[in-house]
């Protein structure tokens, strides 16, 4: 019941906020959104008309200069949120597209050029790391279930056996893959802060 008040509590904060917002505060918002509409259809190749988006300087600097503050901020909190784990090669390729976005917006300073090469290396190790971690796993317990079939007097030769359908196989690959998910997670929101301090934000 507290939980359920304590959202109530909000939605009236927030709706008191709405009542109270200036002409100025809405208009930082609507920049902001547009932004983030911006840095979407940069990541996505595409704008809303289907044609190709122009760079993210060349939009922001066409924006009215009142509003680029806002506007940079929305592009850039979008291009954060598309640092993640990447699970494919599509994944990998959005990363790299929003790292150039920020690379762009930040005017090529060096050390954000170096941070986000440093984050293109993190993200595409995560891979490999994954891969390594579930073929060391499927051999331990490829080797398991040949000893256990010795031990019965089974010859596993000519069987064919594939550990990933075993139970416990996936039990243990859902507890590593967890702690991997995690170290790197940790890993890419000291490198989100770091970006988000240097870029101003926060």
């Amino acid at each position: 019941m507290a939980e359920i008040r304590s959202t109530m509590d909000l939605v009236m904060e927030r709706a008191a906020r709405m009542g109270k917002a200036s002409s100025q505060d809405i208009s930082t918002e609507n920049s902001t959104k547009k932004g983030m509409q911006l840095a979407a259809e940069f990541l996505n190749d595409l704008t809303a008309a289907g044609s190709q988006p122009p760079p993210l300087m060349e939009s922001l600097e066409q924006s009215p200069k009142d509003e680029q503050t806002a506007i940079r901020k929305g592009m850039l909190e979008t291009l954060m949120r598309n640092i993640f784990i990447p699970r494919d090669e599509l994944a990998q390729t959005r990363i790299g597209k929003a790292l150039q976005g920020i690379i762009e917006l930040s005017g090529n300073a060096q050390d954000i050029t170096a941070m986000c090469q440093e984050l293109q290396t993190v993200t595409g190790q995560y891979t490999t790391h994954r891969d390594q971690y579930r073929e060391q796993l499927k051999q331990q317990m490829q080797m398991q279930i040949e000893q256990i079939l010795a031990q019965k007097g089974i010859s596993s030769e000519g069987m064919n056996i594939d550990p990933t359908m075993e139970p416990q196989f996936q039990e243990e690959w859902s507890r590593i893959e967890g702690e991997l998910n995690g170290q790197y997670e940790q890993a890419l929101n000291q490198y989100r802060d770091q970006l988000k301090q240097r870029l101003g934000v926060i």
